[in-house]
């Protein structure tokens, strides 16, 4: 008789996650994966939404700014510094947030480390340097420009918002070039703060992060500018072009990231349709795909999006059954699970909510919120969205797309 080989493996150590607040409001994060790389990133409350009137366009250049010469290291010593050990660094912002992150073999730690701190904490800002990034930006502004996706979304916001949210990610042509050494040194002074900043790593001690934190997170304490809340106020964007398709969007006001009324929302968009959930798949289940198809056979007109519309509104009025709402829930924690299977979308998810509240909710809390989301919740969010007032943008050959105000 064959018996079966004994196991001798030893079981894998649990991951390991822990989280401290440094007197002076940073927050630093890690999660011990025991991976062979590591990746680390400093998260900072400085978004285009914090830009003032004179600073629009500030956070794209400081994007491109990351590799520019700092107090610590020149801007030939941070490339090569990085490169040489394999490593990456990397700078991206939303209107929310900036994000410096680095990744490189778990070996070569401090090494990448000290360019980070540099880059994040004592950049000069040198006035040539500044200077030679004017090329970039319109390159960066001619590349977005291509893209209706980009537009679309860029001028929904504008239109959307009195402030704040409705500055955009990139800088206005009237700005590129305009932007001086001292507004730069002047945004980081007042954003760029320990109580607006977190630290977070995978596949790193907590202590290491904590002893870096504690020495070189800590040179500009406080809150920060205080900024103006964002008001949202409703409106429409037009565009018309040469591009043979229409790219639109209709939004209303939602939820505040992070809340469970932002889980009913996400709910409520899965019920609806998120897109299709098979490889080459055309979305066949979609209820909003459904309706549009028998509401006309014209590639765009006014009834497409009264037939979407109609959709949010079944909803309202609870027109969905258990298994619908079932469905959309596993549907919505299986696309979060999914996102932190890869360790960019880890990193990220552990950074944004930590940046925002100074704490980390697990993935078995989230799961768990969204396991408590009732039917009663998803009428509420359909039912604020049909009230609530709308806004629209839309790009492209627009002869037969609809106003905001036929909808």
């Amino acid at each position: 008789a064959r018996t079966s080989p004994k196991k001798t493996g030893v079981a894998p150590p649990l991951h390991v996650f822990q989280l401290s607040k440094l007197p002076n409001g940073l927050v630093i994060a890690s999660l011990e994966n025991y991976s062979p790389c590591a990746k680390i990133g400093v998260f900072v409350k400085a978004g285009s939404r914090y830009e003032g009137p004179e600073e629009l366009g500030i956070t794209h250049l400081l994007r491109l700014a990351a590799s520019l010469t700092t107090k610590g290291a020149s801007a030939f010593r941070i490339c090569r510094g990085i490169e040489s050990v394999g490593g990456s660094l990397r700078v991206a912002s939303s209107r929310e947030n900036m994000s410096y992150t680095v990744e490189c073999l778990r070996d070569h730690i401090d090494t990448v480390m000290e360019y980070l701190i540099n880059v994040t904490t004592a950049p000069e800002f040198r006035p040539w340097e500044v200077s030679d990034l004017t090329e970039k930006m319109k390159i960066d502004k001619a590349v977005s420009s291509q893209s209706p996706q980009i537009r679309v979304i860029e001028k929904l916001h504008a239109a959307a918002y009195k402030n704040a949210l409705s500055n955009s990610l990139y800088c206005p042509d009237y700005q590129i070039g305009r932007i001086s050494s001292e507004q730069l040194h002047s945004f980081v002074q007042n954003n760029f703060t320990s109580a607006r900043m977190a630290l977070v790593g995978l596949g790193v001690e907590h202590a290491v992060l904590k002893q870096v934190g504690e020495q070189f997170l800590n040179i500009r304490s406080g809150t920060g500018a205080v900024r103006a809340k964002a008001q949202y106020c409703g409106g429409e964007f037009r565009e018309q072009n040469g591009n043979s398709l229409v790219h639109a969007a209709v939004v209303s006001e939602g939820a505040a990231t992070g809340t469970a009324e932002a889980c009913a929302f996400s709910v409520l968009q899965h019920l609806l349709g998120a897109g299709p959930y098979v490889k080459r798949g055309s979305s066949t289940t979609c209820k909003l795909r459904q309706s549009i198809a028998k509401a006309t056979t014209q590639p765009f007109d006014v009834s497409v999006i009264n037939a979407a519309l109609s959709q949010v509104k079944m909803v309202a009025h609870g027109n969905f059954t258990d298994a619908d709402l079932t469905k959309a829930k596993n549907q919505a924690k299986s696309e979060y699970l999914m996102s932190l299977e890869v360790s960019d979308g880890l990193l990220e998810d552990m950074g944004q909510q930590c940046v925002a509240d100074g704490v980390y909710h697990s993935p078995e809390v989230v799961v768990s919120t969204i396991n408590s989301v009732t039917s009663e919740s998803v009428v509420n969010a359909a039912k604020k969205f049909v009230a609530g007032k709308k806004t629209m943008a839309s790009s492209g050959h627009l002869v037969n797309t609809p106003f905001l105000d036929e909808l």
